[in-house]
This record gives C-alpha cells, sequence and structure tokens, in this order.
C-alpha cells in the first residue's frame, strides 16, 4: 500500500472535516475460530449465483461496524450493479468470519487486521485483496462521576487523561482494546497492569451497562459506543485518535481489509476483480463525500448498519476512519501494521503477513 499526507482531524471528538486522501497498509486480523460460523443476515442468502437479471450474487461478511459502510455506500450507489454484481451481506464475528471464509460460506470478508494474521496462522489460506479503511477509531469513555472527580472534560490533554487513570477501574472486552488503552497510559508512566483494576466484561455493550452502574469507571472500545455514551449524557470521551496518535494510522498504520480465499481469487479472478473495484469506487467517494453536508449518501448507509444511532454520533465516528482513495498497500505498511500488533502482544505464536498473503492486481 502507498502512502500519502495525512490531514489533521479539526475538531475534538465532534463531526470533523474528513482527513485527505492518505493510504496505509493493513495487516494480520482476528483469532480465527475453526467452528461453524453463524451468519446473521444483513441481507439474505449466502453463494455465488446468478440472479435473474443476469448479476453475479456474492455473499460478503462484515462485523457490522462503521468499517463495513463502504459496502453498504458501493450498493447504494449502484457499483456492484455496474460490475454485474449484486452483494448480499451477513454480520459475523472475528470468531466466526475467517471460518465462514474457508467454508465457502460467504466469499468476501471485510476484516481487522488482527483476525487476518491469526487466520493465516491458523493456516488458513486467505488472501487480502485491498485497504478499505485506515485507522483505529477508538474512543476512551469515563463515567460523568469520574470526569467531575479528577476535573476532565473532552478537551483534557492526554497526559492529565491518563494519570487520572492511575488507581482507577477499567472495563475490558477485548485483549485488543484492553492493550490498546495499555499502549496510551504507559505512555505517561501508568503501569496497565499494576496502576489499573480491570474486569473483564463479555461485549462493548456490557462495557457500556458497567460505566453506566458504576462497576468501572472507563473503557476504550470502537465508535460509535463511546460517543453515543457521550450524547447520551452518561460519559466523556477524553480520548481518541486525535491525542493518542498512537492510535491513528499515522502511526499504527492499522485498518481494515478486504479478505478473500485464495481459491476463490484464483477460480473466478474476474468477480475478484470487480468486487475490489466497486469497493475502492466506494471509499474514494467517502473520502470526497463525507464532508460535504449536503450529502447524506454516507451517513444514511452508515445507519443501516448503525441502528438507533444518532446521526451527529455517526457522523463523528466515520470521521475518525481515514477512507483511502486507493485500496492498493505496500510492504512497508504492512510492516508498521504487523509492528503495531506486535506491540498489542495479541496474536498466536507464528503470526505473520508476507507478500504471499496480500496483492494489488485485482485494483483497477
Amino acid at each position: 500500500m502507498t502512502h500519502g499526507n495525512t490531514s489533521a482531524l479539526a475538531a475534538r471528538r465532534g463531526i470533523r472535516p474528513r482527513p485527505g486522501g492518505s493510504r496505509r497498509i493493513l495487516a494480520p486480523v482476528s483469532a480465527a475460530v475453526l467452528a461453524p460460523a453463524l451468519l446473521t443476515a444483513c441481507g439474505g442468502d449466502s453463494g455465488t449465483t446468478t440472479t435473474s437479471g443476469g448479476l453475479v450474487q456474492v455473499t460478503v461478511g462484515g462485523g457490522g461496524s462503521i468499517f463495513d459502510t463502504p459496502l453498504q455506500v458501493a450498493d447504494a450507489n449502484g457499483y456492484f450493479r455496474e460490475q454485474g454484481l449484486k452483494m448480499k451481506c451477513v454480520t459475523l464475528t472475528a470468531a466466526t468470519g475467517p471460518s465462514a471464509l474457508q467454508s465457502g460460506s460467504v466469499q468476501f470478508y471485510d476484516s481487522s487486521p488482527t483476525a487476518f494474521a491469526s487466520a493465516l496462522a491458523k493456516g488458513l489460506h486467505q488472501l487480502a485483496v485491498s485497504a478499505d479503511g485506515l485507522g483505529n477509531p477508538l474512543g476512551l469513555v469515563v463515567s460523568k462521576k469520574f470526569a467531575a472527580a479528577h476535573n476532565l472534560t473532552a478537551k483534557s490533554p492526554a497526559e492529565q487523561v491518563a494519570k487520572a487513570l492511575s488507581g482507577s477501574t477499567g472495563g475490558s472486552s477485548s485483549a485488543n482494546t484492553k492493550a490498546e488503552a495499555g499502549i496510551f497510559i504507559d505512555k505517561y508512566g501508568v503501569d496497565p497492569d499494576k496502576k489499573v483494576k480491570w474486569v473483564s466484561l463479555p461485549s462493548p455493550a456490557a462495557d457500556k451497562a458497567a460505566i453506566n452502574s458504576g462497576q468501572i469507571d472507563w473503557f476504550v472500545t470502537s465508535e460509535p459506543i463511546p460517543l453515543q455514551i457521550q450524547d447520551d449524557g452518561d460519559g466523556v470521551v477524553v480520548a481518541d485518535p486525535l491525542n493518542v496518535p498512537e492510535w491513528a494510522a499515522e502511526d499504527a498504520g492499522y485498518g481494515q481489509l478486504v479478505v478473500t480465499q485464495k481459491s476463490y481469487a484464483t477460480a473466478p479472478p474476474d468477480v475478484v476483480e470487480k468486487f475490489a473495484t466497486a469497493v475502492q469506487q466506494a471509499t474514494a467517494y467517502m473520502n470526497t463525500h463525507l464532508k460535504d453536508s449536503n450529502d447524506q449518501t454516507v451517513v444514511k448507509a452508515a445507519q443501516k448498519l448503525l441502528t438507533g444511532v444518532p446521526d451527529s454520533v455517526v457522523e463523528a465516528s466515520l470521521q475518525q476512519v481515514e477512507w483511502p482513495t486507493d485500496g492498493s498497500m505496500d510492504a512497508a505498511g504492512w510492516k508498521k501494521t504487523t509492528a503495531f500488533l506486535t506491540s498489542l502482544r495479541t496474536l498466536p505464536s507464528g503470526a505473520e503477513v508476507t507478500t504471499d498473503d496480500w496483492t494489488n492486481k485485482y485494483l483497477p
């Protein structure tokens, strides 16, 4: 993946102007569990078939997050149809996604770097064919009580926030987000293992409930949950990629990938090329039009994934991701992403991404 210039976000934790079209390489994704995948429909049947209208139907797995927005934009803007494709989307988890791809239940998976690398470490023959989102849209949200006790606001300096977390109780529903929180506070001399009491919780929704009940003081997770808690008046987002550069694409090289089976990429290569082309058209459109307040295409597409989330929170969450004008990847970007993942210490032994595991050949 090639690199461009990264523009600074203009407003803190609100609706921000769109960063420019910078690109960064994506790396390995979350751990794959080889149990049968449970597919929650975000749109229909699975399998590659030809519809009555002559379109090739492909089934795509995603996590139901803002990173899946390009799929919805490509569908809404007719990019898939222009390529002769019809997309069916199913919601998967990091555990079920790689195995669903392996079994052929889905033909493409919108994957995180962590899941991709972990799947490769398990011997799954998967191939990254495009980068469709860059950055780590995380938010650290503290309860209103904790914010008041430590004089924290959305504009508090990062060092003040980190030092306030010493002696606190943090919620953890993901090894990745716990590690990412640790990277942030450790930078300012707060040992995440010794200075924070961690409460393990099953999901970000459980994190949200725990902060509202007072069981924990704070937690880190991907947007839009932190911003939605703030919008509801139940907490304050005191850290995000704007003031934690270690979370941003520029430093972490993290992002999102379009992944397929190597065997599928060689069997009908025209379908993979058409799919990657449509998704790249969508991310390029998002890069250009998200900052246009008169164009609600992207926000409406994201709302299909984030049901019930206020418009302002959806838009602010979308602004925390860099949407590339070009989905290509490069070795330097993968090296940066791999270094970030290694620093989290959440990858299985032997996890690595080589030049045999990603390609730009299907991009226009």
